[in-house]
């Protein structure tokens, strides 16, 4: 009669930690994910990839702490004119990849501390809010290259999951 009451609360307590793990974790693929390389002296750079949430989705923000300050960005054509500019939000439809790439939306790495030396990695945090409000991160180590990876260099080549 003594194993039951112990088991009980512990398969309790052991789901409420699973539960709140999940909770924290990200519905959110990251693919592709790359940095640009910097040079010394060089202050910002950008974080490319494509993200596919399984559910409808909001990324809210970005931190790192290779930079000073992180934001998610938006570039686009006003008139004759290229311009970027932040952006408070990105929706993710669910189950529709939205690419960060060079010329459209990218995470913007600014007041770097060190450059982004190729071939290294810089520590990536993206934050996401569902449409309950709730905020959820996805944890990447980005690897640093002074070009895009190809496209389809291989099965998971740089692929990061949330689950």
């Amino acid at each position: 009669m003594f194993l039951p009451r112990i088991t009980t609360p512990l398969l309790f307590a052991a789901a409420l930690l699973a539960g709140a793990a999940h909770a924290q974790t990200a519905p959110v693929a990251a693919e592709g994910a790359w940095a640009r390389a910097s040079v010394q002296g060089q202050k910002a750079t950008g974080a490319f990839m494509r993200l596919t949430a399984s559910e409808a989705t909001r990324l809210v923000r970005a931190e790192s702490p290779a930079a000073g300050v992180t934001e998610v960005h938006e570039m686009k054509m006003e008139g004759d004119v290229m311009k970027m500019r932040a952006v408070p939000g990105l929706d993710l439809p669910a189950g529709k990849a939205v690419d960060l790439k060079p010329g459209g939306y990218h995470v913007m790495l600014m007041d770097l501390k060190a450059p982004l030396a190729k071939g290294s990695t810089v520590p990536l945090t993206l934050v996401f809010k569902d449409a309950k409000g709730a905020e959820s991160k996805l944890q990447l180590q980005v690897p640093v290259a002074a070009q895009a990876p190809m496209a389809h260099g291989g099965h998971g080549a740089g692929m990061q999951h949330g689950h």
